[in-house]
């Protein structure tokens, strides 16, 4: 089997982390600070789950296109040695690529559900559940963010080193 050029697996793996990356941040950042102050409650919270709930098959969707670019990466002889810096770019593509599995189907859906119940975060029981889901879905979210700027760094030093 011929090996694929790192160039094109890199920028295949960046293109889709640029891609998952920027969207958290547009969505989380600037869209539903926005919609949440402008849209009245609950079309608001409405509004938001659907636009979530979609980004999340666009995240988890670059999620498996980083994880293949990384398959393809080490396939087919000849294999350069893994350095550490390519275990640490493999572990965080896996890491961020599972948090955004959990974002869309546990966290997303759990938020979906309680807002569907009528919850309004810190108001009563539901409001209670609705704000520690969102708390973790938050969480959940810096820590992808924070993997994905990662990797896409790791990928342009790596693709750029020769081998020995």
């Amino acid at each position: 089997m011929q090996r694929v050029d790192v160039r094109i697996t890199s920028s295949l793996a960046i293109l889709a982390a640029s891609l998952w990356l920027g969207g958290m941040l547009a969505l989380g950042a600037i869209a539903a600070p926005v919609v949440f102050h402008v849209v009245p409650a609950p079309t608001s919270a409405d509004a938001m789950t659907v636009v979530f709930r979609r980004f999340d098959m666009v995240a988890m969707s670059c999620a498996v296109v980083v994880l293949v670019a990384e398959a393809l990466r080490g396939l087919g002889p000849p294999r350069d040695p893994m350095t550490r810096l390519d275990g640490v770019r493999l572990a965080a593509s896996a890491l961020a690529s599972g948090l955004a599995v959990v974002q869309g189907t546990l966290l997303s859906p759990a938020i979906e559900a309680l807002h569907r119940a009528g919850a309004v975060r810190g108001f009563g029981t539901l409001g209670l559940q609705l704000e520690v889901k969102h708390h973790w879905a938050e969480l959940d979210g810096k820590a992808q963010a924070v993997l994905l700027a990662g990797v896409i760094v790791m990928h342009v030093v790596t693709v750029g080193r020769r081998p020995a």
